[in-house]
């Protein structure tokens, strides 16, 4: 088998990585990995104030969990326990349990694991907060998009809206805003740019302009 290729797509919540990652997937024919649906769906399965619990706890329920990734493209299937994950973990409210979760050690550990076994025999997108710099350091092409808080704020008001969950912007400004504080400021594995990653600030470009210039610089890397 050929080694799988993977490309890894990072950054704050709000800057277009899902539909970007989507897009991605579905032009070079490959998976999609929505690895924050990873840590959201976690924390939905264990459930509010799991982050409180003990040490012990938490490694028992985590090792009752298993992922698997089926399918290429938009229509990549991550399912949890053979159970594919719906709209149920895309709420604010689910968003924090998965950054609460996330600053466990143990939490990180197991899932960096279980998306490493996914990537050892699968090509894909990885979209997350630290694909390219912790769980796929090796992936020829790393990027890392950021945006200005307010607008990332106003994209995920807009993609609530036509999910039909309705939200305030002002809160989600505070949210996403305390999520990019928890994310950027952890010890473990802090939300930031591979050191040979392309970043790419998406605050006054269309998601065809993004699009676009990943593709250029995926076909330049792997040409």
């Amino acid at each position: 088998m050929a080694t799988p290729f993977i490309i890894t797509l990072d950054g704050p919540a709000g800057v277009g990585k899902s539909t970007l990652a989507k897009r991605l997937a579905d032009h070079f024919e490959i998976a999609y990995l929505d690895t924050g649906a990873m840590f959201r769906a976690t924390a939905w399965k264990l459930g509010e104030g799991s982050w409180d619990w003990d040490i012990e706890k938490i490694e028992g329920a985590l090792k009752e969990l298993s992922f698997t990734l089926t399918g290429s493209g938009s229509d990549s299937v991550l399912s949890l326990n053979d159970v594919p994950l719906t709209s149920d973990i895309r709420t604010e409210t689910v968003a924090m349990w998965g950054s609460n979760l996330a600053m466990i050690p143990a939490v990180r550990t197991y899932l960096k694991i279980a998306q490493r076994e996914i990537g050892k025999t699968t090509s894909l997108i990885a979209e997350g907060r630290d694909m390219g710099t912790v769980i796929f350091p090796q992936a020829p092409c790393k990027f890392f998009l950021d945006a200005a808080l307010e607008e990332r704020a106003r994209r995920r008001f807009e993609q609530l809206e036509e999910m039909g969950k309705p939200a305030d912007i002002n809160d989600l400004i505070e949210q996403i805003g305390t999520r990019d504080d928890k994310d950027r400021n952890r010890k473990e594995a802090p939300l930031k740019p591979a050191d040979d990653g392309i970043i790419i600030d998406t605050t006054n470009l269309d998601i065809d302009g993004v699009f676009d210039r990943l593709v250029a610089e995926v076909k330049k890397i792997s040409s």
